[in-house]
């Protein structure tokens, strides 16, 4: 899917970004480029960056859990 319009950003780039070691929005859109021209998709990056963080902590919960 296409996050971002202007800068034709994928959901996909966003990931990859999130697994290269970005941790904010802020740093996903400076990597990706998403969010740099009118902005209408920083809703979007925010809401897949909490979900990556989602499924973060719950593999870390469940690794806790199996120790």
């Amino acid at each position: 899917m296409i996050v971002c319009q202007c800068r034709v950003v994928s959901d996909s780039a966003v990931d990859r970004a999130l697994a290269d070691g970005a941790r904010t929005v802020g740093a996903v859109c400076r990597t990706t480029g998403a969010a740099q021209d009118c902005g209408s998709c920083i809703f979007t990056v925010k809401a897949l960056v909490c979900q990556h963080h989602e499924r973060e902590d719950a593999l870390l919960a469940a690794d806790g859990a199996a120790s």
